[in-house]
């Protein structure tokens, strides 16, 4: 195809200091709306359509594109000023507007125990099996019980057998949800890299209990505790998956679970419903993996609290 020139209309912090601080790129990976990049120090960029939006290192282009016609992981990459050229495709970013990917956890932190009345209502509506799920056996694994039952198992870790992983999932939220940052740390640390796929199911699931470690505590707690996770994490799985690790552990997150935050906020169960779908629809089982994370910590906390 003939050299095509783009604009750039949002971008993230990360990816904005990413494209000022990198001076050697290459591709690495390619799908139909985006392109991740890695420069020398393995920090991963996103340069993204609007379809899929604005996320914690994303920049996203105005056109509608199916990048692989333009390059390939071959093709080189250069960054001069404003520009940065993939093959025969040229992204101006000059006049981006920078999004900010991170949560207001305080608001949240404040609304924690509404936040955990909606979580608690799903769960319970669950077993009516609504059309909030794509799958049946999605619907046991994000709202099952808090002793995490096979069918999550099952979901998370499709290709392994779930009793050896259910003590992890379990421990990890148990751990989180009582701040017992070194058992958390130490149960990470075995779920980082497992599973299949560019961000492993381990790596989901770390990451969406993160989100709720951010709303759960207060944020100089949650900070720690998110940052400490990450950091044991991140430098044990696929580069990809380091990066969603290391924003979380920032309390960064991507425009739709931005979106399930608001909705959870409203306790408008049709606005819940629709953005949960859509993260649920996010790579084979990220999605569901991700919102099994969040979910269970909190369910975990709801019967800590409990016990004290």
């Amino acid at each position: 195809m003939s050299p095509l020139e783009i604009s750039a209309s949002s971008i993230a912090p990360t990816a904005r200091a990413w494209l000022t601080n990198t001076h050697e790129a290459r591709v690495l990976h390619i799908f139909d709306r985006a392109c991740n990049l890695i420069n020398e120090r393995r920090e991963v960029l996103s340069v993204v359509t609007s379809q899929i939006g604005n996320g914690p290192f994303n920049l996203v282009i105005e056109d509608e594109i199916l990048f692989f016609e333009h390059l390939n992981i071959e093709s080189s990459t250069f960054i001069i000023d404003d520009q940065l050229t993939l093959g025969d495709l040229t992204v101006n970013t000059a006049n981006a507007q920078l999004w900010c990917p991170r949560a207001d956890w305080d608001m949240l932190h404040a609304q924690r125990n509404n936040i955990l009345h909606q979580i608690m209502s799903l769960r319970a509506n669950a077993s009516g099996r609504s059309n909030l799920w794509h799958r049946e056996e999605i619907a046991s694994s994000v709202f099952g019980s808090a002793s995490l039952h096979s069918d999550l198992l099952a979901t998370t870790f499709p290709q392994l057998p779930f009793t050896n992983y259910q003590p992890l999932l379990s421990n990890l939220s148990s751990a989180l949800a009582s701040a017992d940052i070194s058992t958390a740390k130490a149960v990470a640390s075995k779920l980082a890299g497992l599973g299949q796929g560019l961000t492993p199911a381990g790596d989901d699931f770390i990451i969406g209990a993160l989100y709720a470690a951010w709303i759960i505590y207060p944020p100089h707690v949650a900070r720690t505790l998110a940052e400490e996770i990450a950091n044991t994490a991140a430098p044990l799985t696929t580069s990809l998956s380091a990066a969603w690790l290391r924003s979380a552990g920032r309390g960064e997150a991507g425009i739709l679970w931005h979106e399930l935050l608001d909705a959870l906020i409203s306790a408008n169960p049709v606005s819940i419903q629709g953005v949960m779908e859509k993260i649920l629809a996010v790579g084979e089982t990220s999605g569901a993996d991700a919102l099994a994370g969040f979910t269970s910590l909190f369910i975990y906390w709801g019967e800590h609290r409990q016990n004290l």
